[in-house]
């Protein structure tokens, strides 16, 4: 399966409480049923691993994809399109990479 995985901070001025309590009630919902997509999570960053709270990027968006060709179509659509223009209001510089599994 392939999995989106999207790293991204919250643009300057921009409320966390704001962006998720948007991305409960708006992106997580219209994502997830979106035709191709076999999940979606939205995961705050805490921290490093090795005890530094100076993460590189406080969010991570992971997309799992059953449909590539079903899921890019969905995207597409103006629906999807308004969803995305919003995200774009609330992240800064988000980088999506298109991972696949190794097993």
């Amino acid at each position: 399966m392939t999995t989106i995985v999207v790293l991204f901070n919250l643009k300057d001025g921009v409320d966390q409480d704001e962006y998720e309590q948007w991305a409960r009630t708006v992106d997580i919902p219209s994502v997830r049923r979106l035709n191709g997509c076999g999940g979606f999570d939205v995961l705050r960053t805490q921290g490093l691993l090795n005890g530094s709270p100076d993460a590189p990027y406080s969010y991570v968006e992971l997309i799992r994809v059953n449909s590539m060709d079903d899921f890019m179509a969905a995207v597409g659509a103006p629906a999807a399109q308004d969803v995305a223009a919003q995200f774009r209001e609330f992240a800064d510089g988000a980088t999506f990479m298109v991972t696949e599994s190794i097993e």
